[in-house]
């Protein structure tokens, strides 16, 4: 098994107010290379899991150890954010600059890069995700799935060790969808997937883990064949 990159120790999560944690003694490792995908029903604390791996909120108990060190407090989760790429679930709450190009070489820039050289990688990334031209389109007029794609891109662009994808097929025309498979599949990076579209994460992953009461486990129950279904026996339910 290659490098452990990530390493989450008995994490426990439970929302203010509430009565059960939906994070529950978690442990999981995410090894260099390794691609990963998380299935489960809505509510059950997927997207919660990746906030938890960026410092977006805070555990009541738990280790997480990111390249080798433990992290903590606010300056161990910025190295974390440098290293580690997170598409949130809604493209809106990742875009906020005016134009393409300036949203896509913040991330770069923010790391040291200059200018010119930041939106030209801009341009490499945004022309390798079928983005080309797209550079001074106004952001908040693009469609729900060009903003997906625009946001990918500002997570590429960082170059990360680690991508964290929440459900990034949302709002993808067909054509599109494929072109993000095409460019998952040629990435060595590391990833953790979310997504309730089974025959996408056949494609993009390998190896499909659910959330159950608040901890991950490995999806004996899924079945996965050539054919454009999955027939699920365990515990995420797949409706024909």
């Amino acid at each position: 098994m290659a490098d452990a990159l990530m390493t989450l120790s008995g994490l426990t999560y439970r929302y203010p107010g509430g009565s059960e944690p939906v994070i529950r003694g978690l442990d999981l490792t995410i090894h260099e290379g390794e691609a990963m995908g998380l299935i489960a029903p809505n509510g059950s604390g997927k997207t919660t899991l990746f906030h938890l791996i960026m410092g977006l909120l805070k555990p009541q108990t738990g280790v997480i150890t990111a390249f080798g060190q433990e992290v903590r407090g606010e300056k161990g989760f910025r190295e974390v954010r440098r290293r580690v790429g997170l598409l949130f679930q809604d493209a809106d709450d990742q875009l906020f600059s005016p134009t393409v190009i300036e949203d896509v070489a913040f991330g770069p820039m923010n790391l040291g890069m200059g200018r010119d050289e930041a939106r030209e990688k801009a341009r490499e990334v945004l022309a390798t995700l079928g983005l080309f031209g797209y550079e001074d389109r106004i952001t908040f007029r693009l469609s729900g799935g060009e903003k997906r794609m625009v946001s990918l891109a500002t997570v590429l662009a960082m170059e990360p060790d680690v991508l964290l994808l929440d459900e990034p097929t949302t709002g993808l025309d067909r054509e599109t969808g494929k072109r993000l498979i095409s460019v998952l599949r040629d990435s060595p990076v590391a990833r953790l997937v979310i997504s309730h579209d089974f025959d996408f994460l056949e494609q993009v992953t390998t190896g499909i883990y659910s959330l159950v009461r608040g901890t991950v486990v490995m999806d004996d129950g899924l079945h996965l064949h050539q054919h454009a279904h999955v027939h699920r026996h365990g515990e995420s339910v797949h409706h024909h």
